[in-house]
């Protein structure tokens, strides 16, 4: 029962102005920012790659009981567990994987500004850091590249080359600045901007002297069942169209395959086995050329989503990102206009 004290306390803090979560929220983010550390965000993305705590106090050079007592210290911050102690090592929650990738993104940003100013202070104009997948590196993004500094001989670029997944995480990451990625669901969401610049042919093919290079005809049953095959990882847009049309015409993934990601890596085997390879025509264009490859008389009839260009929505573009894009497009409109 409401006593007339009780009463009146309800009825002063209904009196009372709320605080609403508009008004908390800045002072939550100013304790924050008052109590994260450059140690915490290191300590988050040890622990994020390791998932063991004393392999962490190692890589940061500190004894494991400081190490815990900074995690401790990290979740008492957030207010919630951020790592889950299993019998052998651990594993991020949802906040904690949310925590590690923030502390990753901060540090190559801050590691990025950090190269930059010693760039610039040093007379140069500034840093570029792309990332590509490789079957637009040969005939795009080196052309590029070698016009870009042609008219800027020393903005400082880096090139990384990998799969798409790999790259828009690069990116994801602030390790780079601009990607040239094919279209998947990360590329389209509204946190990238995605321009498409082409695509890519695939072609099958075998070394030079290959039993099946004087083939003129050729099944791809005898090809899945009678062949080995050096392919890319499963979650590659090459894969997955081969892997797409075997469905189709009911014929088995091949069961001899070595696995590779390594464009230079694959052309390199190809040459020492008697594998078929699956590759975009981009990346063979040199060993076609030179007469090191053979291109075999079949098909992969699916298309593949097309390669472009993909930045963070919410960043601006700097000048060198900006003249870099415009080289893009016009070197991917060249091989149009030459048609």
């Amino acid at each position: 029962m409401l006593n007339k004290s009780n009463f009146g306390h309800i009825r002063y803090l209904a009196l009372m102005p709320s605080k609403t979560p508009q008004a908390t929220t800045p002072m939550l983010h100013r304790s924050l920012l008052n109590r994260l550390r450059y140690k915490h965000l290191h300590m988050l993305v040890a622990l994020g790659s390791s998932l063991n705590l004393h392999r962490a106090s190692i890589s940061l050079a500190m004894s494991q009981p400081a190490a815990t007592r900074m995690l401790r210290e990290i979740e008492d911050m957030f207010g919630g567990q951020l790592f889950e102690r299993l019998p052998r090592g651990m594993r991020p929650t949802a906040l904690g994987a949310q925590l590690v990738r923030f502390a990753e993104t901060s540090l190559n940003s801050l590691d990025r500004c950090a190269e930059d100013l010693a760039v610039r202070r040093q007379g140069g104009y500034g840093y570029l850091a792309i990332g590509t997948i490789m079957g637009a590196a040969p005939h795009l993004v080196m052309m590029a590249v070698a016009r870009m500094k042609a008219q800027s001989p020393q903005l400082r670029l880096r090139i990384m080359g990998d799969t798409s997944d790999e790259v828009l995480r690069l990116l994801e990451q602030r390790r780079i600045d601009l990607a040239i990625a094919r279209r998947s669901p990360a590329a389209g969401s509204g946190a990238y901007s995605f321009e498409a610049l082409g695509n890519e042919h695939l072609l099958v093919v075998v070394r030079s002297g290959h039993p099946l290079a004087r083939r003129r005809k050729l099944d791809w049953e005898e090809l899945v069942q009678e062949w080995p095959w050096i392919l890319q990882p499963a979650t590659s847009p090459a894969r997955i169209a081969l892997d797409q049309m075997l469905l189709r015409l009911a014929l088995p993934t091949p069961a001899d395959i070595i696995e590779c990601s390594s464009v230079y890596s694959m052309q390199q085997l190809v040459q020492l086995t008697d594998a078929v390879m699956l590759l975009s025509e981009f990346a063979l264009k040199d060993y076609l050329r030179m007469g090191l490859v053979k291109t075999l008389p079949v098909c992969i009839d699916g298309p593949l989503a097309p390669f472009g260009i993909v930045t963070r929505t919410d960043d601006p573009l700097t000048l060198e990102q900006q003249k870099f894009i415009a080289l893009l497009r016009t070197q991917a409109q060249e091989p149009a206009r030459a048609g």
